[in-house]
């Protein structure tokens, strides 16, 4: 086994994972409805505005878990 193999199997791994990040930040203003879903607190007040995708971070941890279980497999 090459010494340079899990290096090279790392580097490969982190780079998909950044095109994957770079794709979904692209592509998440296109949702309209995301981080817009009952249950996502949003207080503007005059000078401060709080913001806090409670329903969305839920949504998003059950479908990456989903994901990940499918591919465990």
């Amino acid at each position: 086994m090459n010494p340079w193999e899990g290096l090279g199997k790392l580097l490969l791994g982190l780079g998909l994972l950044l095109v994957v990040l770079g794709v979904s930040i692209l592509l998440i203003p296109k949702i309209p409805w995301l981080g817009r879903l009952p249950g996502d607190i949003f207080i503007k007040g005059d000078k401060v505005s709080f913001y806090f995708p409670i329903t969305t971070g839920i949504i998003i941890s059950l479908l990456l878990t989903l994901l990940f279980a499918l591919f465990r497999k």
